[in-house]
């Protein structure tokens, strides 16, 4: 039971941290409001508009009665009532006494008015409006053979009090949940940009010096997060330089065994190292790609379509069918997503005879799948096949060299730019590669 109801509630919690926040400061006012407003209403504003409204239906008995009194002129009472009671009175015949009723019943003055005149008056001997008249209240009494009509002050019946009242709690209410919202924006401000620079350095793009602020806490955590940042920022670079002296230290070694070989007059055996001397500077390509660091490249909006379209035109084949919707644009490291897709689609022209690329805007992701006919890959090495080095033992393996660094390089640029890979079985009964990139 407490496990639904902390489940419910966490649900029902706003995600961000302002409004959580923004929701500590505010309910409690809010509460504290409407018991003051109710415990105001019930024994004050309530009370005081029953006194005046028995009042004024005392006022109106006590009118009758004297009207019917023969020792006074009919006029003269309703002069005197009229200047010294603010009552507006008027006699009409009219037998029937038949009148639509208007009556708001959720309306405290109209409900205690109602009983108020039904105590003196009966139920059937009166009828009443106060939505006609915006300062004045409609209100009618049969007497014999017609009734009198009453233009009451509103503020005859109701206490101009309980706005002031309102005004007074609702006004400092207001202010100080504005302070607040100030308050929490400027607390917050600090966690939001945080959160961003960590977003950002998750996806790999380069980010100032960052300078934490606010709470004690708060720059401990962006202190932290910047010393974080320095170390993988270092270590990546002296992995890179590592990586590149390698290489160096390799290419050429490689670049003079390529022209031995040329000087091999056995053309086969001269083919075969050449061949092996290919393989190895395509696997150091392949280990610079993927140690090389991202963070200089900055986002830039491109055509997507129109690079895809580039892509495909590089590789002349007859045998790469298209369907790419067109002005799709995406704001990311252009050189980066060229590389994905040039990894991706070299690896289905390898295996394959057909691929098949489609390029869509699905609500608020870009859509780019490339499947092919080739062998495929086992539907349990889905997830190693994005593991670096990692090479499954079929023909896709087998025939063609590879260090197992292709669909991991590619893996790692989606996701840097928040977006998502999966892997599935094409409709051709090959691989399908699927691709979504937030907008």
């Amino acid at each position: 039971m407490f496990y639904g109801l902390n489940k419910l509630i966490k649900n029902l919690l706003p995600k961000r941290l302002f409004y959580r926040a923004l929701l500590i400061v505010a309910v409690p006012v809010i509460l504290l409001q409407i018991i003051i407003t109710v415990v105001f209403f019930d024994s004050l504003w309530i009370k005081t508009n029953k006194g005046m409204t028995r009042a004024l239906a005392n006022e109106i008995k006590t009118f009758i009665e004297f009207y019917n009194n023969d020792e006074y002129k009919k006029s003269e009472i309703i002069n005197y009532f009229s200047i010294y009671q603010d009552l507006n009175i008027e006699y009409v015949e009219d037998e029937s006494f038949n009148f639509s009723y208007v009556e708001r019943w959720f309306s405290p003055i109209d409900r205690t008015l109602r009983r108020e005149l039904k105590s003196r008056f009966g139920s059937d001997e009166f009828w009443f409006n106060s939505t006609n008249y915006k300062e004045l209240v409609d209100l009618r009494i049969k007497y014999k053979s017609g009734y009198f009509k009453f233009l009451v002050p509103r503020d005859r019946l109701s206490s101009s009090s309980a706005r002031i009242f309102g005004l007074w709690i609702t006004v400092p209410a207001l202010i100080m949940i504005i302070i607040s919202l100030i308050f929490l924006k400027n607390q917050t401000r600090p966690i939001t940009a945080l959160a961003k620079a960590a977003e950002r350095f998750g996806r790999g793009e380069e980010i100032e010096e960052f300078k934490p602020s606010g709470a004690a806490e708060i720059r401990q955590a962006g202190f932290e997060f910047d010393r974080m940042r320095k170390r993988i920022i270092r270590h990546l670079n002296q992995r890179s330089e590592m990586l590149s002296g390698i290489s160096h230290d390799l290419r050429t070694p490689l670049t003079r065994m390529k022209l031995q070989t040329a000087f091999i007059k056995d053309n086969d055996i001269s083919q075969k190292l050449t061949d092996d001397i290919n393989e190895m500077e395509k696997m150091l390509n392949e280990y610079l790609q993927f140690t090389s660091s991202s963070f200089k490249e900055k986002d830039e909006l491109f055509d997507l379509s129109e690079l895809i379209e580039k892509i495909i035109d590089k590789y002349d084949n007859k045998n790469i069918s298209k369907n790419l919707s067109t002005r799709i644009y995406f704001n990311g490291r252009k050189n980066l997503i060229k590389r994905c897709l040039n990894n991706l689609i070299d690896n289905s022209i390898k295996y394959a005879k057909k691929v098949n690329i489609e390029l869509s805007k699905k609500n608020t992701n870009l859509f780019i799948k490339i499947e092919d006919d080739g062998p495929g890959i086992p539907k349990n090495e889905y997830d190693n096949v994005f593991k670096p080095f990692y090479k499954i033992d079929k023909s896709r393996a087998d025939s063609k060299s590879s260090v197992g660094l292709g669909l991991s390089i590619a893996s790692d640029i989606i996701r840097s730019h928040g977006g998502n890979i999966k892997l599935d079985k094409s409709s051709l009964n090959g691989l399908s590669v699927k691709i979504f990139l937030p907008v």
